[in-house]
C-alpha cells in the first residue's frame, strides 16, 4: 500500500506497451504520470524472481569456508565469481528452488537452512528480486547441470570473498550483496533463524 507521506514521490501508470516477450524476460513501456502532473515513460523489464544460496563448509578447526562458482556470462564477456543461484519457477516455493539450484549446481545438499532476506539489484530498469538463504552441514554429491550450462565449483574464505569484492576481482551484485550478510552473520550482529527442512517433511502427516 502507498503511504500517504510518499504521494510526492510516486509515479502512477497511465499506459502500457509490450516491447518485448522472451523465454523468461518481458518487456513493457509504460507511460506514466509524474508527481508534478506531467506525463513521461518508463522501460523496463518483468523478471521471475531468483533465489541465491550461500553455502557454508566448515574445516575441522570449525572455520568457515564459502561455496562458490566460476561462470561465463555472456552480456559482460566475462568469467565471474559468485555464489549459486536460480530463477524461480512459476509458483515455486523459494526454498525448494534454494535447494534444487545449490544441487544442481554445486553437487551439495545442505541439511540446514536459513533464509536471510531479499534484494532488488537492478531496480531501475527490472522487477528483478532475488532471495537470499544460508546453507550448512553440507554433503557433497553429484552435480546435476542444465543443458548448455557449464561452471567450476570452488571455495573462499570469508576475508579472501571481502579481499576479492575490495580489489574487483568480484563484481556481481548479488555477491557483492551475499558477502555483506556473511560478515554480519558470522559476527553474530545479523542472527539467523536455521531449520532443517528433511526433518520437518519426515514428521509431516
Amino acid at each position: 500500500m502507498l503511504k500517504d507521506k510518499d504521494a510526492h514521490l510516486i509515479e502512477i501508470q497511465t499506459g502500457r506497451e509490450e516491447l518485448f516477450k522472451g523465454r523468461f524476460l518481458h518487456a513493457f513501456c509504460d507511460a506514466v504520470r509524474l508527481p508534478d502532473g506531467r506525463s513521461s515513460s518508463r522501460e523496463y523489464l518483468v523478471h521471475p524472481g531468483a533465489v541465491m544460496v550461500i553455502p557454508l563448509l566448515y574445516d575441522l578447526a570449525g572455520k568457515p569456508r564459502l561455496v562458490l562458482e566460476r561462470q561465463y556470462r555472456y552480456p559482460v564477456e566475462q568469467v565471474m565469481i559468485e555464489f549459486p543461484a536460480g530463477k524461480l519457477e512459476p509458483g515455486e516455493d523459494r526454498l525448494v528452488c534454494a535447494r534444487r539450484e545449490l544441487k544442481e549446481e554445486t553437487g551439495y545438499s545442505a541439511r540446514e537452512w536459513a533464509r536471510a532476506g531479499v534484494i532488488h539489484p537492478v531496480i531501475s530498469y527490472s522487477t528483478e528480486f532475488i532471495e537470499i538463504w544460508f546453507a550448512r552441514s553440507l554433503t557433497l554429491g553429484e552435480r546435476q547441470l542444465d543443458t548448455g550450462e557449464f561452471l567450476d565449483v570452488i571455495t573462499a574464505t570469508p576475508d579472501e570473498l571481502a579481499q576479492w569484492c575490495r580489489d574487483g576481482r568480484v563484481t556481481d551484485a548479488k555477491t557483492v550483496a551475499g558477502m555483506l550478510w556473511v560478515q554480519n552473520v558470522l559476527s553474530g550482529a545479523w542472527p539467523l533463524d536455521w531449520m532443517a527442512p528433511e526433518a520437518t517433511e519426515a514428521v509431516s502427516p
